[in-house]
């Protein structure tokens, strides 16, 4: 297989991989949009009242959801209260988490420094975080109505020198049960603890599950190879002893409403560089895990094993409520199996393993250097150090196959168009001289991989989101703006063209050969300015280390007779 060929696979599998990610695209392209609702708290579900406590103590599992009644908008607003941290600032009306805005993460690096919101209580870009209670041995509050401030203060705030800030509501029912219920912010943190205690003052035990849910109406996501956002996985996920997702496409249900028993388990919903996730506090199970659609809104849900409190006793239900940015750091302090999957580095597996080691890699270096476009130019130099035997041996070939490139050209006049003959006798030269023809394929495949899982977390990593290199590179995971470093792409391109060996070249491949160098530059034109960065950092390295090669074991390509 000579170098020609070798780009020719390249240039087929990029093709390929980008016509996959346009039909995927287009597979989880949103449906039609259905009626708009009338309310912003109508249509959410929350699960029916469990039986009463069985004369045994047994008690029995969740059952499947029913719409609930309206809340009327007016009401809700009356009861919301904002809370601030260094990092968030959150509405809040006691069942649910309306409004969420980072405020460390602007919309654009060019406007007015609005933050991302990711919970909106606006109908169309609907989202937010509920939590309720069920029970069919007296009343209980649900997201929709129920819980109260617990204080006169509608606006809290992390106070200078303190860690935390607390939110309390309140519901108390008419059996004397009395449910209190407390957000914590906490400083540099995007998981809130969200802590409900039950009392018992009645003179009946009482029972009641707690159920946790996220709700979306889904967004509409831009389309075409050059918005990430469009390749970033959108939708729902959980884990009930294995990760699992569904993404917000036409039909958001086709697989089942999903009903599945878990231990420890969480629920979450994706988009790029964002989640929210309900996740476990210490050891409390989630109990079932379930998917549901209403109107035009996905929710993903999970209900606890039902509790039991006695007359004159309380119990405490935890959770905690992620709502941030894909920060691996804070995914990982919170401690929950396989939440670090919510970084999508890819579906397939193996590409999904070597993002993460990019990652790791790339985490370091930025720590050495404190600018990410000089860790993705320490990458290469790792990369390139790590496969120095592989591309040594490449470039030996290469020079070895310029060095007799007379010979086959004389080879190829001799037989003519006999192409059979011809490879015949080029093979048994290259077994003569000891030349391998394979040489050229291996480093460039292997680092076909190394490329596509950079290019997920290029488009993943949050930390690298509106990141500047130098000078005109001030956004790493946006296009070039002026274009300067595909044109530099493509100039190294052409001159490692102009040093490889063009035996057995046809007519036909000459020509195609010529524009690659055309064709790529045009093609990465729209890739993110840190993976043209790589590449053409990885060409340029690529290019002196075959001069260099080409110096010390080959001979001078033969000028064309005249």
């Amino acid at each position: 297989m000579n170098q020609t060929r070798v780009f020719l696979i390249l240039a087929w599998l990029m093709v390929a991989v980008l016509l996959w990610m346009e039909w995927g695209k287009e597979q989880a392209a949103p449906p039609a949009s259905a009626s708009a609702p009338t309310t912003a708290v109508a249509e959410e579900a929350v699960p029916q009242p469990v039986a009463a406590v069985p004369a045994d103590g047994s008690v029995p599992p969740a059952t499947a959801p029913a719409p609930a009644v309206a809340a009327t908008p007016a009401a809700a607003s009356a009861q919301r209260v904002t809370v601030s941290s260094d990092v968030l600032r959150l509405v809040l009306d006691g069942g649910s988490v309306v409004q969420a805005d980072l405020l460390q993460f602007p919309r654009s690096r060019t406007g007015d420094g609005t933050p991302v919101r990711l919970f909106d209580a606006d109908p169309t870009h609907f989202y937010a975080a509920q939590s309720g209670w069920v029970s069919a041995s007296g009343g209980a509050p649900t997201h929709l109505s129920g819980f109260v401030p617990a204080e006169a203060q509608r606006e809290y705030a992390l106070a200078e020198g303190a860690d935390t800030v607390e939110v309390p509501f309140l519901w108390q029912g008419d059996n004397g049960v009395q449910i209190r219920r407390t957000y914590v912010l906490s400083r540099g943190d995007y998981a809130v603890t969200v802590r409900d205690e039950v009392v018992n003052a009645g003179s009946a035990p009482w029972q009641g599950q707690v159920y946790r849910q996220l709700v979306r109406k889904p967004p509409v996501i831009e389309r075409g190879y050059t918005s990430p956002e469009s390749f970033s996985f959108n939708g729902a996920a959980w884990y009930d002893g294995s990760y699992d997702r569904r993404k917000f496409d036409e039909d958001y249900l086709e697989d089942g409403k999903l009903n599945l028993q878990a231990s420890n388990g969480w629920v979450a919903m994706l988009q790029h560089h964002f989640f929210s996730a309900w996740l476990p506090a210490g050891q409390q199970a989630a109990g079932t895990i379930s998917l549901d659609k209403v109107g035009d809104r996905a929710l993903v849900r999970e209900v606890a094993n039902p509790l039991v409190v006695a007359p004159g006793s309380s119990a405490t239900a935890e959770a905690r409520l992620y709502v941030g940015p894909k920060l691996v750091s804070q995914i990982r302090a919170q401690g929950v199996p396989g939440l670090e999957r919510a970084v999508d580095y890819s579906q397939f597996t193996i590409l999904a393993l070597l993002g993460e080691g990019l990652f790791w890699v790339l985490s370091h270096l930025y720590d050495l250097f404190g600018n990410w476009g000089w860790a993705i130019i320490g990458l290469v130099v790792v990369v390139k150090a790590l496969m120095y035997p592989l591309s040594a041996a490449q470039y030996k070939s290469f020079a070895k196959m310029r060095k007799f490139q007379p010979r086959i050209q004389q080879l190829k006049e001799r037989y003519g168009e006999d192409r059979q003959k011809f490879q015949m006798a080029m093979m048994e030269l290259y077994k003569k001289e000891k030349i391998n023809p394979m040489g050229g394929c291996l480093p460039i495949l292997v680092q076909m991989p190394v490329f596509l899982a950079l290019y997920w977390v290029l488009v993943e990593s949050v930390e690298l989101r509106h990141a500047p290199w130098i000078l005109w590179i001030q956004d790493l995971t946006a296009r070039d703006p002026l274009f300067i470093l595909p044109v530099i792409n493509v100039a190294v391109m052409w001159f490692t063209q102009k040093l490889q060996p063009a035996a057995g070249m046809d007519p036909m491949q000459q020509k195609m050969m010529q524009f690659m160098p055309l064709v790529f530059g045009v093609m990465m034109a729209f890739f993110p300015a840190g993976l043209v960065l790589y590449w053409v950092t990885n060409g340029a390295l690529g290019l002196l280390q075959q001069w260099w090669m080409m110096k010390r074991h080959g001979e001078p390509a033969p000028k064309a007779a005249k």
